[in-house]
């Protein structure tokens, strides 16, 4: 009996925790240049009626009529402000996942992963080629205020 009481408040954390997390993942963050660590736009993360997640540019700071040409389907050549970049995404322990990311600079969309650091208040964002997550690379979103 203690056991199952011990469980129980164990999931009941746990799922309080996981929940805390999306929370802190839904908001406007600021995405950063890579080569050389400038901020390039604003994506607002959030959830749509359909209990998925989606995230889009809000603001770009350099060039704001840029337009996707190197995008397909209903994408191209259309402007990169007010783009879904984050699409389909779903909560899972505490992290959005099993959706897609569009990278607007090559028009090439990676399954996504994203998960809160408590430590630092960033984003891990995890774009790759396989659902594993193993071929890819990361960047790191910071919280605007």
């Amino acid at each position: 009996m203690k056991r199952n009481i011990l469980f129980l408040l164990f999931a009941i954390a746990f799922n309080v925790l996981a929940h805390g997390q999306i929370d802190q993942i839904l908001g406007r963050w600021k995405t950063i240049d890579d080569e050389d660590g400038s901020t390039k736009s604003i994506v607002y993360i959030f959830k749509a009626t359909n209990g998925k997640y989606y995230g889009k540019i809000e603001h770009l700071f350099k060039n704001p009529d840029k337009k996707c040409t190197e995008c397909t389907g209903s994408n191209k050549d259309k402007a990169v402000l007010g783009m879904l970049i984050l699409n389909e995404m779903t909560e899972k322990n505490g992290t959005l996942t099993g959706g897609t990311i569009l990278d607007p600079n090559n028009g090439k969309i990676y399954k996504c992963n994203i998960s809160y650091d408590a430590k630092t208040g960033n984003l891990n964002v995890r774009g790759s080629l396989d659902r594993g997550g193993l071929i890819g690379r990361t960047q790191t979103w910071i919280k605007n205020k």
